[in-house]
């Protein structure tokens, strides 16, 4: 049986504990027109989803949490049900597709058929439309949704799509006798892989240095910040806004300062959330904003989620562009130094050979923790290089999505495609309505730092 990762269940736990959190992600791709008909449209995308058995696959849970759901297949599955089109309301702008995008993605996905949802947007300027590609949190993460994308929307392999193995659904007995078998086995696994790494002391000394080390760093990073009224309660509703720049601006920058594209594009974020503080009468102190970095560790050709994390302070406090820049370079450097996203990826690894019932009620029971260490996330995943085209039509821009919850009120992420770097806000329309000017703010920052390399 496929279980899904703790990691990929948590995303389902959380979702479950959170009645406001709807926790897909996705991504907006504008397309030239004219628009195909929703026919012509689901016929090109269904006839590649054998290249992808994710796809075909929907969630069962196991009884009384013995065992982390698993991936059946889904023997009602229509790929047309997971198709929707809607018009672009007036005025059809860019604030217009910002907005329809919060709405339909504030809606979660049906646990009761596969995870995912595509919309065709219409009425786009210049004659453009749009596509919403909608995949759960607990499917892929960034990185995978985009190599979706390029399996969906790139040119087609020669021959046709391997043939995936069927994951028939066992029924509720088989699922709960193969649980508890693993429950039983569970003891013995642990300690062969301890007696395989007793064979190697060397190493396994400097992994249990590395991951001390780590894990301080990761304690130490989750006291309490200062208070600020960018963590909290969240709404049912979202804000959403987009900004985009060239990635030889961001390159630019990241050669002419000795740094990396990572170490710029925080300093541009570094910088838009100082201005938004100001924006909002708060004053930027050193422990004003700290985010959680994902860190992709995929090693293999699997969509499911493989991250680490790294929680960094961004220096909100530093009004100088340039010495911002400085500043996030050495505390990237200082946690990567300091094994922390080692650490983060020792957790997740070792959840994954421990019962899952009490990992489950953990998860459940910080979901409902008034925490207020973390204030944002920042996500950044390489897209495709070459344009990607739907039918014959270009895409000519994609934006990401990136969901929030556990009381962070506010999410940025970035992603290129063919040249360009695009930012996605989203954000809690109650509490923090300003993403529009935070996505400006953050263009800005690029172009600044741009601008200062001598």
């Amino acid at each position: 049986m496929d279980r899904l990762s703790p990691l990929d269940a948590a995303f389902l736990e959380i979702e479950d504990e959170d009645p406001h959190a709807s926790l897909a992600i996705a991504s907006v791709a504008v397309v030239e027109g004219p628009a195909p008909t929703q026919e012509e449209f689901v016929a090109a995308v269904t006839g590649r989803l054998d290249a992808i058995p994710r796809y075909h696959q929907k969630i069962r849970t196991v009884p009384f949490d013995l065992g982390a759901p698993v991936w059946v297949d889904d023997p009602a599955f229509d790929p047309a049900a997971h198709f929707g089109r809607i018009a672009l309301p007036p005025p059809h702008d860019e604030a217009a597709l910002c907005d329809l995008v919060a709405l339909l993605m504030g809606e979660r996905l049906e646990r009761d058929r596969p995870l995912w949802e595509f919309w065709v947007v219409e009425g786009l300027p210049d004659g453009r439309w749009a596509i919403l590609s909608k995949v759960h949190h607990a499917l892929a993460d960034g990185l995978a949704a985009t190599e979706l994308q390029t399996i969906l929307f790139g040119d087609l392999p020669a021959g046709p799509p391997a043939p995936f193995e069927e994951a028939v659904d066992p029924g509720a007995a088989k699922l709960l006798l193969g649980s508890v078998g693993t429950l039983l086995r569970t003891p013995w696994d642990q300690a062969g892989l301890l007696a395989k790494q007793l064979l190697h002391p060397n190493v396994l000394a400097r992994r249990v240095s590395d991951a001390a080390r780590g894990l301080a760093a990761l304690t130490s990073a989750l006291m309490p910040a200062s208070s600020t009224p960018l963590t909290g309660p969240l709404g049912h509703d979202r804000r959403y806004s987009i900004a985009s720049v060239a990635l030889t601006d961001v390159k630019t920058s990241a050669v002419g300062f000795g740094v990396t594209v990572n170490d710029v594009l925080l300093a541009a974020i570094t910088g838009g959330y100082r201005e938004l503080l100001l924006h909002r009468g708060e004053v930027p102190a050193a422990d004003s904003v700290r985010t959680l970095v994902p860190v992709s560790v995929r090693t293999g050709s699997t969509v499911d989620n493989e991250v680490s994390l790294l929680l960094p302070l961004l220096p909100v406090d530093v009004p100088d562009p340039v010495q911002r820049l400085v500043r996030v370079h050495e505390r990237l450097v200082a946690l990567k130094e300091g094994k922390e996203a080692d650490a983060g990826a020792l957790l997740t690894a070792s959840a994954a050979h421990e019962p899952f019932a009490p990992i489950a009620w953990a998860i459940r029971a910080a979901a409902h923790l008034p925490q207020r260490n973390v204030v944002t996330v920042t996500t950044n995943v390489r897209g495709p290089s070459a344009p990607l085209s739907v039918l014959g039509r270009e895409i000519v821009a994609m934006y990401p999505y990136v969901p929030i919850a556990l009381r962070v009120r506010t999410g940025v992420a970035m992603l290129s495609y063919a040249g360009r770097l695009s930012f996605g806000i989203t954000a809690d329309a109650d509490t923090v309505p300003e993403t529009g000017f935070l996505a400006k703010a953050i263009e800005r920052e690029v172009l600044t730092l741009r601008d200062a390399v001598k």
